[in-house]
Order: structure tokens, then C-alpha cells, then sequence
């Protein structure tokens, strides 16, 4: 019975932070806004990638706008410590790294990491086949997950100011 619990707990705790994390990215009413930063950035998601790699292994990456401004964020794990590391999208410079160590953004982290750990393929790798796949298309976010078991990395595209979500298998 306690074993069924914290499997409930877990799967509902998944599901939130699985659909947390698809409204920030659901391009919506800020979709022209993001598309258009995006394109102008001179870093790409799989730069972002490379270089939040420098800081612990990446579980997950995204363009976002906050306040105005174009940002580049790669959760990173570390042993068991995450990290949320900001990439300057004009350099591919880290510019901040801060410890992940509360709320959702832990939640998504450890999410992130469990379906890491199972995977056999880089994020950076799964990145490369879903833009060499959609070509064309400029990757906003990447993220880790178990999908059925299963490691899996969902992208989300954007080609002009129209998005699509891909799924690719890491294992």
C-alpha cells in the first residue's frame, strides 16, 4: 500500500511538472514574441547545450522571454545537485549558474534526471536528430522525460512563428 502511494505520488508530481513545463513553452499569445528572439539569437538550443554541459550533465534546456528579454537556461545535474545555468544567447557565454534546490523546478529537475538516467543518448544528440528532421526549424526547448517506461526527449520547434512538438527516443 505504501509502495502504491508513492507510485501515485510520483506519477501525479510527473504529471504537473510535464504540463508546467508544455504552458511556459506553449508558444500561445507570446509565440511571435519568442519566435522572433529565437531567430535572432547567435546561439542555438544544441550551443546552449554544449556549454551548460560544462557545468554538470544537461537534462534539459530552453529559450524563454522574461521580462522582456531572450533568455537561454540549461538544467544541469551534478552528482545529485542540479543547476539551472544561463547561456548569454549573442556569446554562448555562461553568465550565471545558481543550484536548483526547491519547488518545481526541482520537481522538473528530478523528473528530468530519473528519465536521464535510463537514456542512452545525449540530449544534445536527440536535439540534433529532431532539427536534422525538421529542417528548417529552430529548437526552443528540449527536455527529458520517461514516457511508459521509457527515456524519451521532447522538443518543441518553431518554423516562422508555427510550433511543433517531437518526441525522440533516448534509449
Amino acid at each position: 500500500m505504501k509502495n502504491a502511494r508513492y507510485i501515485l505520488a510520483a506519477a501525479v508530481t510527473t504529471l504537473v511538472v510535464h504540463l508546467a513545463v508544455r504552458a511556459q513553452e506553449a508558444p500561445g499569445k507570446g509565440g511571435a514574441e519568442l519566435a522572433k528572439a529565437v531567430s535572432a539569437a547567435k546561439v542555438s538550443l544544441e550551443k546552449g547545450l554544449t556549454a551548460g554541459a560544462k557545468e554538470g550533465n544537461p537534462i534539459s534546456a530552453k529559450f524563454e522571454v522574461e521580462n522582456g528579454k531572450l533568455q537561454l537556461s540549461v538544467y544541469t545535474m551534478k552528482g545529485d545537485k542540479f543547476y539551472e545555468v544561463v547561456v548569454d544567447h549573442q556569446t554562448g557565454k555562461i553568465t550565471k549558474t545558481e543550484p536548483i534546490t526547491e519547488g518545481e523546478d526541482l520537481a522538473a529537475a528530478k523528473s528530468q534526471s530519473e528519465a536521464m538516467a535510463k537514456g542512452k543518448l545525449s540530449l544534445r544528440e536527440a536535439l540534433s536528430r529532431a532539427i536534422a528532421e525538421h529542417k528548417g526549424s529552430l529548437a526552443v526547448s528540449v527536455f527529458a522525460e520517461l514516457k511508459d517506461g521509457h527515456p524519451v526527449a521532447d522538443v518543441s520547434l518553431l518554423k516562422g512563428e508555427e510550433s511543433e512538438a517531437v518526441t525522440e527516443k533516448l534509449d
